[in-house]
């Protein structure tokens, strides 16, 4: 019988398992920012301030599990502070609301220390991504609560989560659901390694693993 779990990554159970999360997540409507983790080499090569050199480095060593590994490998590939600001408006890894780092939020395109400010006040944002959109709708219009929201999500509670929330975690897919769902009760990460390793890589495993929380 298998078993599915939640995703998230290193900081996974500790930043998410660990915290008074909520009993749903979502990760943001994207409108065309790439995540550089299901990117193609392609892709990345056109972007501004990436050469064909550096899309097959960051090819070579993804998956990344947030924005400061990522800022920091496009660091140490030459980039500059300016060149890696002008591209998070096209390539960008969502950031973890319950979790992220003021550094990682003030790389969300637009936001400032007033969203720096918001984006923190309302964890640990219980009901999901639905509360940062009526909250954060309170100060911007909702054309840049949409824009916005393509570098945010809420972690997935595997156990709870419906099929739309599980499809909203970016590579997901209907297979995920199925394994999501079919695995119920979770309780561990080793758990969600374990099985979900049996249908995709530890790489894969541990990407997936960013998104998602276990609520006791």
């Amino acid at each position: 019988m298998r078993q599915l779990r939640t995703f998230a990554i290193g900081i996974g159970i500790v930043a998410m398992g660990t915290l008074t999360t909520p009993a749903t997540g979502q990760v943001g409507k994207n409108s065309g920012v790439l995540n550089p983790n299901l990117t193609s080499e392609a892709e990345l090569a056109a972007l501004p301030g990436l050469t064909a050199a550096i899309a097959k480095a960051v090819i070579a060593n993804k998956p990344f599990m947030n924005m400061t590994e990522l800022n920091g490998f496009l660091e140490k590939q030459g980039l500059t502070a300016e060149q890696r600001t002008a591209l998070w408006p096209k390539l960008f890894l969502p950031i973890n609301l319950l979790s992220a780092t003021d550094d990682e939020i003030l790389m969300v395109p637009g936001a400032g220390r007033r969203m720096l400010r918001e984006f923190k006040e309302y964890r640990p944002y219980k009901g999901g991504l639905a509360v940062w959109r009526k909250e954060i709708g309170k100060y911007v219009d909702a054309a840049e609560v949409a824009r916005l929201e393509q570098y945010v999500f809420v972690p997935v509670d595997l156990n709870t989560a419906t099929d739309a929330d599980i499809l909203s975690i970016p590579g997901a897919g209907q297979r995920m659901v199925r394994e999501f769902k079919e695995y119920r009760p979770w309780k561990t990460k080793e758990q969600f390694e374990k099985e979900i390793g049996k249908y995709v890589g530890p790489k894969e495993t541990a990407r997936l693993w960013t998104y998602v929380v276990i609520v006791p």
